[in-house]
């Protein structure tokens, strides 16, 4: 998918396809899958990573709304990620079966190993 493509399917008002489409913008890089799957797949596992987080006191951006959007969407979704520039988020997004519009996105803060220095 060209990045002029990814961007107009981002061009949303929730805070997440914003904050997604900001980091586009500002030069992060993406990957959008050929494949589709079930929604109701991507929902389960998800759902399970979130119940994780919020034992770790962690509310990742839309998630919570991501697994909602993925359960009532039902039908397969291609799925993809932006990686930030500055290498301190991942916004996770899911389109429809033939990429013409987005379902779901959110944004997961990236594990970065500190040094010992």
């Amino acid at each position: 998918m060209e990045r002029h493509a990814l961007e107009q399917l981002l061009a949303g008002d929730d805070d997440v396809s914003v904050a997604a489409l900001a980091a586009l913008r500002s030069g992060a890089t993406y990957r959008v899958w050929d494949t589709a799957h079930p929604a109701q797949q991507h929902a389960g596992v998800f759902a399970r990573r979130l119940q994780r987080m919020r034992l770790r006191g962690v509310e990742p951006l839309g998630l919570d709304r991501m697994v909602r959007l993925l359960r009532e969407h039902g039908r397969p979704v291609r799925g993809g990620m932006i990686d930030s520039a500055d290498r301190k988020w991942t916004y996770l997004f899911y389109f429809t079966e033939d990429g013409s519009a987005l379902v779901a996105c959110a944004r997961l803060q990236r594990w970065v190993e500190q040094s010992p220095l």
